[in-house]
């Protein structure tokens, strides 16, 4: 007899009849194994969409495949690579830019263009200017602009846009078809968001999950090191404060600071401090994880739909999706008693 995911299936059969999404698709995977695959309203094995901070978790493992060759360092300071950043600017380093500590501003402020310049190259260039919201390090201040500065650092220490190290690094080897950072929506070829930009299906983020899953390995072939998932999957927030109400407190009632990896939300922890939960999950849904505890990774590929009915009390896609993870685990484990 198989896995009963009833439960888990309903839920997001709701939020479809509610008008919440068009439709999603949604995969459960242990080891080699698909234990579910299924799509919903409009949405077939084909569908990508714009997954906004779900690829945070894409761009990082980008970035960490530079890493793995010796190409940057987690601690190499930005004024190594964009002399522009002075100060205490030039001296943050990746791990801050990746995991939302840089001091940088989040996005950029009031009144300013929006981050859809054509290149990381001019991206940056208005980055720079902006300056510090506090010292590098200090304080955790979830964003985007950050990871802009990380994705350039990778282009001029490759040689390569950041598009192309990421097919060539991650996607091809993977084998996803259906993943790409650009074009950014809506527009022709801007530079890539490293934070938000990102296209994906269910079929893809699975396959890019097994890889984690699996300590950086994919169908015998390392795409990275385990050195870089460890890295991945670490608190990377150290001493820096985390104000009240973060994604995790707001989820799971956790108070931990050790919220954030790089690129990737460290949701429930062990008595040692170790993730067991992680996940990147967007705005607009979708939410990808994995959960070290059980075994298992998913993935909930949607967009929400914001010309829908109103949401209902307690809805919000951003916060919502993070219930899913709990379904699936006690789907597969129902001898174990439910989480907090």
């Amino acid at each position: 007899m198989g896995t009963d995911f009833t439960t888990l299936s309903g839920q997001v059969q709701r939020w479809i009849e509610r008008g919440h999404y068009p439709g999603a698709g949604l995969i459960i995977g242990q080891g080699d194994r698909v234990l579910l695959e299924r799509y919903f309203g409009t949405y077939t094995p084909e569908t990508r969409v714009f997954i906004a901070s779900a690829g945070k978790w894409l761009a990082a493992a980008g970035v960490a495949s530079v890493v793995d060759d010796g190409l940057l360092g987690w601690d190499d300071r930005v004024a190594a690579w964009l002399p522009q950043f002075v100060g205490e600017a030039g001296g943050i380093s990746l791990r801050q830019l990746f995991s939302h500590t840089s001091g940088l501003l989040p996005q950029q402020p009031p009144g300013r263009r929006s981050d859809d310049y054509q290149t990381l190259e001019e991206s940056v260039a208005a980055i720079a200017p902006l300056g510090l919201a506090e010292a590098p390090g200090t304080r955790f201040r979830y964003g985007g602009l950050s990871m802009q500065v990380a994705g350039r650092m990778a282009e001029l220490a490759t040689g390569q846009r950041f598009e192309e190290l990421f097919q060539r690094r991650i996607a091809r080897p993977l084998g996803l078809s259906h993943t790409r950072f650009t074009p950014v929506d809506p527009g022709p070829g801007r530079s890539p968001m490293l934070g938000g930009g990102a296209r994906s299906s269910a079929r893809d983020y699975a396959r890019f999950l097994r890889m984690i899953a699996a300590d950086g390995t994919f169908e015998g072939a390392r795409v990275l090191s385990a050195a870089a998932i460890g890295a991945m999957l670490a608190d990377q927030v150290g001493t820096a404060t985390v104000a009240p109400g973060e994604l995790v407190e707001r989820v799971r009632g956790a108070k931990h600071t050790g919220v954030y990896g790089l690129g990737l939300w460290r949701e429930r922890l062990d008595a040692q401090g170790r993730a067991t939960l992680v996940s990147s999950p967007s705005w607009a849904g979708s939410y990808p994880w994995l959960d070290l505890e059980h075994g298992l990774y998913g993935v909930f590929i949607t967009h929400v739909d914001l010309n829908g009915p109103p949401w209902e009390s307690g809805f919000d896609p951003l916060y919502s999706s993070a219930v899913l993870a709990d379904l699936a685990a006690r789907a597969v484990h129902p001898e174990q008693p439910r989480a907090p």
